[in-house]
């Protein structure tokens, strides 16, 4: 029937629908960070305002500091320094006490940039640190040089498992570690080439499980690492290889630069303290051993203090250690990594560090690096110790100078 209406009718009908829906008003929309007012005008007047009686007496009152802080500040005495605080631990009924680190062990948290580039560099090639692995107190400095080439990492070969359970320290241990990474010589060598380093350390777990110990893994690292880096110090800290001093001569001629083997502690207290297959005088022949298959390597080694080792004890070890011919020896406290490791017995203060240190030297060390927070591989001791590898460089190269000369001089002659 719509269809039969006039078109006047239609016409009118759409006209009547349109005025009964609501009109749609154009609307303008704006940023939402316009400003559609004015600021309020500013409180603030150019000139202060006059003290109050109030204010007065508030000013001449004690002031914050006052409640901080004492009002006379006399220096601490060295016994006030060195004294160990205790506090309570445990529920109601059970405390115990328990000694706090002093503060002469205590170390800033790793957080700077050069220690998430390290640490990402180390996590993309797959490798490990015994900076990492053994909690070593002193990571925020080693890796948290302005640079790279003023870092320092050691770097852990063979994987983190170690077939061996010393009770000092906290890497993991198991009789069956996994195989050895076919890619980790080259892997190493690519990583310290990229950070353009002048001295590495590599050190690695305990491998009793192969035959050899892993020395000719060690050896290949070595290897790669002078090839593609031949200006970089290598030094190498190694294990005992269960006494097999063949295996200690092929990593000392291998090329590196340093033959580093730990002490640990003195006679008396390996037994209680290393694993049972590791012994005092076997690595005293690992030493030696070093030593007579190059004799112009440097060797070192490391002690920890705060085991329960007497005077009398630390003098035999170090008379032992230069009957051998060890150049380098560092002292270190030792610090309990976890509650399943032994307990720390004292906490030898700095002074005693620094007696021991001039002992050392008196004795006929070349160089002694010793304070709580000393390790194997302090980096003070590494730059000492690349100072003395590039004068012996020189004066090497100065000799075969003068020995052309000559040579040429006779047979002018």
């Amino acid at each position: 029937m719509a269809a039969l209406r006039l078109p006047s009718r239609r016409i009118l009908s759409s006209a009547a629908r349109e005025s009964r829906q609501p009109t749609l008003l154009s609307q303008t929309r704006s940023f939402a960070t316009t400003v559609t007012d004015a600021p309020p005008p500013t409180t603030t007047q150019s000139t202060p305002r006059p003290a109050t009686s109030f204010s007065d007496r508030l000013n001449s009152g004690p002031s914050f500091n006052d409640f901080v802080t004492p009002k006379s500040e006399e220096p601490l005495s060295q016994e006030d320094i060195y004294e160990l605080q205790t506090v309570q631990i445990g529920p109601s009924g059970r405390k115990r006490t328990h000694t706090r680190l002093p503060s002469w062990l205590k170390t800033p948290i790793p957080s700077n940039d050069n220690f998430k580039r390290i640490k990402n560099d180390l996590r993309g090639l797959g490798l490990h640190t015994v900076c990492e692995e053994a909690r070593c107190p002193n990571i925020s400095d080693c890796w948290g040089g302005s640079s790279k080439s003023a870092a320092t990492a050691t770097i852990m070969l063979m994987g983190d498992t170690c077939t061996r359970g010393c009770r000092f320290c906290s890497v993991k241990t198991s009789n069956k570690p996994a195989p050895l990474d076919p890619h980790e010589p080259e892997n190493t060598a690519e990583a310290l080439k990229r950070w353009g380093l002048g001295y590495v350390v590599l050190t690695s777990v305990d491998r009793d499980d192969l035959a050899d110990g892993g020395s000719h893994h060690f050896a290949e690292t070595i290897i790669k690492i002078k090839q593609k880096a031949p200006q970089i110090l290598v030094e190498a800290l190694t294990g005992d290889y269960a006494g097999d001093l063949e295996q200690v001569a092929l990593v000392a001629r291998s090329g590196l630069d340093v033959y580093a083997h730990n002490m640990e502690t003195t006679e008396e207290l390996t037994p209680s303290v290393r694993d049972r297959r590791a012994k005092y005088h076997q690595s005293l022949s690992v030493l030696r051993a070093a030593k007579e298959a190059k004799p112009d390597l440097i060797t070192k080694t490391s002690i920890m203090l705060g085991l329960g080792e007497t005077e009398e004890q630390l003098w035999q070890v170090l008379k032992d250690l230069r009957a051998v011919n060890v150049d380098v020896v560092t002292f270190g406290q030792y610090m309990r990594p976890t509650k399943r490791h032994m307990k720390v017995h004292e906490y030898v203060t700095p002074d005693t560090f620094e007696l021991w240190r001039q002992r050392a030297l008196d004795l006929g060390f070349l160089y002694c690096a010793s304070g709580p927070l000393v390790r194997s591989s302090y980096k003070a001791g590494e730059a000492f110790i690349e100072n003395v590898l590039k004068k012996r460089a020189r004066h090497s190269s100065l000799l075969a100078a003068e020995g052309v000369k000559d040579f040429k001089e006779f047979k002018s002659v």
